[in-house]
């Protein structure tokens, strides 16, 4: 069962690595944040934000659990949440590079 948990953890690693590094590139290449969004000035444009969106989500969200309240403290339910949603997002978004890793190179 142990190997199972790794493997599980490594491929939610591979997916945040992978989101991550989407999102910097993302913002260099473009000069705009990332963002969680569908719009764009066309179809293609919006098929485009909606593949960034998916790619880089599981590191959006996490930014998103840090955002400070009007006190200026940390909500701990609004980490969790969003800490919950990027780790399983983050899983699906690293089974899918995994499997292009490996049905490509093997």
């Amino acid at each position: 069962m142990i190997r199972e948990f790794v493997l599980a953890a490594f491929i939610m690693g591979v997916g945040l690595c992978m989101s991550g590094m989407a999102t910097h590139l993302y913002q260099w290449v473009f000069r705009q944040q990332a963002m969680l969004r569908l719009d764009g000035r066309n179809a293609l444009g919006a098929l485009g934000h909606l593949v960034m969106s998916f790619v880089c989500g599981p590191y959006i969200m996490l930014q998103f659990g840090w955002r400070h309240e009007e006190g200026g403290a940390l909500s701990m339910t609004s980490m969790l949440v969003s800490a919950l949603v990027a780790f399983g997002w983050a899983f699906i978004t690293g089974l899918m590079f995994m499997s292009v890793y490996v049905a490509v190179i093997h």
